[in-house]
């Protein structure tokens, strides 16, 4: 993959489960909701296994778990007491993973950054203001409607415009089927983290959507600062030749 690396301009990285280990705060805001109806609530191993297609497809997972298709007036009600309850505690209870702020003031120096995430713009950029991880970031793409979740390219290619790149020259770092998927409908590299909530569905996607494997945060700021010194001694090489 080093040398796949010279060729990238940007990155983007998907945010639950890849930068912040955000599953107990959506736990505790899935179940706020859920209380607030006079709902069943669920467990953080349960929701955790639900993570990646954003809030309103968690909420209708934790529906049909009860045998409800629910309301479009229940899921709205859900939905304004998740959002709500996230607003108040963006990251209360979970944290950012190990080596993350190391990597992300690493990369600061190498390449723009953005998040792209199946989260909800003000849902993410709250999130990410908590863990200390906005302001490096040249943009955040959420998903506000649901044709612009991943795997849809949407977001990617709207990510690439604002950055002025090609999408194959902006690398998707993600931990579940979704990332692999919209990055291969967008025509850019994929890099799939081993920390995150994929588990084996990131696994199967990866052999339909090829991606890099990731062990640590470390491991991917090495690589880049690697094959970016590489591209600049190629450059070098290139104009003293002519």
């Amino acid at each position: 993959m080093t040398k796949d690396l010279r060729d990238i301009d940007a990155i983007a990285f998907d945010l639950d489960g890849t930068l912040v280990d955000s599953a107990p705060d959506i736990r505790v805001a899935l179940n706020a909701a859920l209380e607030e109806a006079g709902l069943e609530r669920f467990d953080l191993a349960t929701v955790r296994a639900w993570i990646g297609d954003g809030p309103d497809a968690l909420i209708l997972q934790a529906l049909r778990r009860q045998d409800l298709g629910g309301s479009e007036a229940l899921r709205s009600q859900l939905r304004k007491a998740f959002d709500a309850a996230t607003l108040a505690a963006p990251l209360k209870h979970g944290s950012v993973f190990d080596g993350i702020a190391e990597l992300i003031a690493g990369l600061r120096r190498a390449l723009p950054m953005v998040v792209v995430t199946n989260k909800p713009t003000p849902l993410a950029r709250a999130v990410l203001d908590a863990a200390g991880l906005l302001q490096p970031m040249a943009g955040v793409f959420g998903a506000d409607a649901a044709a612009q979740r991943k795997p849809a390219p949407y977001l990617l290619q709207a990510a690439a415009r604002q950055l002025g790149v090609e999408p194959a020259r902006l690398l998707m770092v993600g931990d579940g089927p979704a990332d692999l998927l919209a990055a291969q409908a967008a025509g850019s590299p994929a890099a799939l983290v081993a920390w995150g909530y994929g588990g084996h569905a990131a696994s199967d996607a990866a052999a339909v959507a090829p991606a890099w494997r990731v062990a640590t945060p470390q491991q991917l700021l090495l690589t880049v600062r690697e094959s970016r010194a590489v591209r600049r001694d190629e450059e070098t090489t290139t104009t003293t030749r002519y």
